[in-house]
């Protein structure tokens, strides 16, 4: 895979290398799809226990390994947003540890500001792909994606005494592996899932471009709204709705797509008021 990525770089064929990719990310969507849920399971963090979660993965994540806020002695990381967001995390079925969390800031009014809106509005160039430009209660921005070292593979990972990145192989069995690197694929999906049941239909990200060519090869088809700033590193806006989501996504992907949502609707309809923190106005 990585020889082919190389190659994709090339002219004239570099086209054609990136369809086999796509071709081979596809194949290996399949295969996961169908085992996906025996191991990984995405959960609604809808009490403070599961918020706590939530916030430890991003302080490990952001604070320790990352350095973009300042540590501090409760080992949470939050911020003002989280007062209007909704928490996901997606928990190891057999360890019950979690491997990874993401938020979806939704917004109600002029008073409840997405984080771009707060810090990278004028970083926004497209004439109508803008949050003011639509509903409030229509638009959401995805948010502090962690995934701790625990739950990340590496080449570099293989070795004995690999720093905190490795991963303990006598734990988690090889089946269980493959599924890691799709954690924030998950991750994504789970919060699109979340914004499709509310009704909200339009997502905006701050993310690096790298990620969202790699998020493009499965069909996530996030599209530049601005130019690159630096904000916790070398990031630019994106936007995404909820039928192009649909629409680009491959087969494969799909499939997975479709485990993530059975999975996060039947907590939904096992419990009606886990997504209430979104009161929508009467019209």
């Amino acid at each position: 895979m990585n020889t082919l990525k190389k190659l994709s770089k090339q002219p004239i064929i570099g086209v054609f290398v990136k369809v086999i990719i796509k071709l081979v990310a596809n194949s290996q969507a399949k295969k996961i799809a169908s085992h996906f849920s025996a191991y990984l399971q995405p959960v609604i963090a809808h009490n403070e226990y599961l918020k706590e979660k939530s916030f430890g993965i991003r302080h490990n994540v952001y604070c320790e390994e990352l350095g973009f806020e300042e540590c501090n002695e409760d080992k949470q990381e939050k911020d003002e947003f989280d007062i209007h967001a909704i928490h996901c995390v997606m928990q190891h079925r057999s360890t019950k540890r979690f491997a990874g969390t993401v938020r979806i800031v939704y917004s109600l009014s002029d008073k409840q500001q997405l984080p771009l809106e707060k810090y990278c509005l004028d970083s926004i160039d497209h004439p109508t792909l803008n949050p003011v430009n639509f509903p409030r209660h229509k638009i959401c921005e995805i948010s502090r994606l962690a995934v701790p070292n625990e739950f990340r593979r590496r080449q570099s990972d293989k070795f004995k005494g690999a720093a905190t990145g490795a991963i303990n192989e006598n734990e988690y069995s090889e089946k269980e592996l493959r599924c890691f690197p799709f954690i924030a694929i998950g991750l994504y999906m789970s919060a699109a899932s979340i914004a499709m049941n509310k009704e909200i239909e339009h997502a905006f990200v701050m993310m690096e471009p790298r990620l969202a060519r790699s998020l493009r090869f499965v069909g996530i088809e996030f599209q530049q709204i601005g130019p690159v700033v630096d904000y916790h590193g070398k990031r630019a806006p994106f936007y995404i709705s909820s039928q192009m989501l649909l629409d680009g996504l491959t087969p494969g992907f799909k499939r997975l797509f479709e485990k993530v949502r059975e999975e996060l609707d039947i907590q939904v309809c096992g419990d009606p008021e886990i997504l209430d923190g979104i009161k929508i106005p009467n019209l």
